[in-house]
């Protein structure tokens, strides 16, 4: 120990100094040891005169002030960060750590879908900050979207910029989500769906291929959607009788060049569909002839026999039919829209007609409801009530 004017030295056993000093009747220790004597007796003549100037703070005091000098500076420079993010970043962000209602990730083609948007209708919004997005913004955006003539899909890129953009809120990126522009995620191109007369849809029937007849009256008096119908597989066949009951529990999408089975669009597309004699005989004829007896057999597999029927291939024979009928206008969906109609017209009651479609709203289902020429009938069957009352 070597003793100072000011304070006192220790050689350690490492062979470095230690320099203890005492002030306001309390012992310090220097922060640091030093490798020679100088450089220790230096370090106590400084001290000795910040004490003097009345400018000494102790070692704890400068680590505490170093770590809220530090923790102040991470905090500002996370939150320019989380100010300053894109909103293209921060949108991959959103969607790669999406779920579901039920807790699951995203399906993979409702993943595809946003995924698009963003390259499509919302890439020109990408590399704003997220935090400067404000309703003029997003104004400006739909109507440039909106002079292209794209309405349907700008009314989808809304719906998922507006998701986007309350998750921002929530995260504190945004101070407050742009005010809702009425209307904006329901716009639609005005069409009507209208479901084929039994004329054209028996003209359809004669112009598909003989392999996707059966498909296509399924669809018509079954109600199924397409990527239903692409995975029903033998097994989910149930021939009783005369009856053909079809049992619906999965789907078939194409998302990043394969498919993807799962289950039906939502959880009230699991059901039972019993079929009509015009759909169940051909159906019985056409599974007799070409679909191998084994419960996973494909009903409507690709060429190979296998895989899945893509909707594209479907689509190419689609077009040439509705054209023979003369209903350009006429998409495969519209089907569901004949099953829907007729089915009412038989009598359903609007719940049942949403449980043959799969739809967990009746509000949805009456959309696809039409007029099926039956008013002379019904008005008729109207008279001869009050009649009788």
């Amino acid at each position: 120990m070597s003793r100072q004017a000011f304070g006192s030295l220790r050689l350690l056993p490492s062979g470095r100094y230690q320099v203890r000093y005492r002030h306001n009747g309390e012992r310090h220790n220097a922060p640091v040891t030093f490798t020679t004597k100088n450089a220790a007796r230096e370090f106590l003549k400084r001290t000795e005169r910040e004490i003097a100037a009345g400018t000494w703070r102790s070692a704890a005091e400068d680590a505490a002030e170093r770590e809220a000098v530090a923790a102040a500076r991470a905090a500002a420079d996370a939150e320019a960060a989380r100010r300053g993010t894109p909103f293209g970043t921060f949108a991959e962000r959103w969607i790669g750590h999406r779920y579901n209602a039920a807790g699951k990730p995203l399906a993979a083609t409702t993943r595809a879908e946003y995924e698009r948007l963003l390259r499509g209708p919302l890439a020109p919004l990408a590399d704003l900050p997220v935090s400067s997005i404000d309703l003029a913004t997003v104004q400006d955006w739909r109507a440039a979207q909106l002079s292209g003539g794209k309405v349907t899909q700008t009314a989808r890129a809304y719906a998922l910029l507006r998701s986007i953009l309350s998750d921002a809120v929530h995260r504190g990126l945004l101070a407050e989500a742009p005010r809702p522009i009425r209307g904006a995620a329901g716009a639609t191109t005005g069409k009507r769906v209208a479901p084929p007369t039994a004329d054209e849809l028996a003209t359809i029937l004669d112009t598909l291929p003989e392999r996707l007849r059966a498909f296509a009256l399924v669809a018509a008096y079954g109600g199924l959607r397409s990527g239903e119908l692409r995975e029903l597989r033998r097994g989910d066949v149930e021939l009783t009788g005369g009856d053909v009951v079809l049992h619906v529990r999965r789907g078939v999408t194409h998302a990043g060049g394969r498919a993807v089975v799962g289950g039906p669009k939502t959880a009230a597309g699991v059901r039972d569909v019993l079929l009509p004699e015009v759909a169940a005989r051909p159906l019985r004829a056409y599974m007799a002839e070409h679909v191998p007896i084994n419960a996973d057999a494909l009903l409507w597999p690709a060429a190979d026999g296998v895989s899945h029927l893509r909707q594209s291939t479907i689509a190419r024979h689609w077009q040439r039919a509705r054209e023979a009928a003369g209903r350009p206008d006429l998409p495969l969906h519209a089907l569901r829209h004949y099953t829907a109609s007729h089915y009412s017209a038989a009598g359903a009651t609007s719940r049942e007609v949403a449980d043959r479609l799969g739809q967990a709203s009746e509000g949805i289902a009456l959309r696809y409801t039409h007029s099926t020429g039956r008013e002379a009938d019904l008005v008729a069957a109207m008279d001869a009530a009050a009649r009788r009352a």
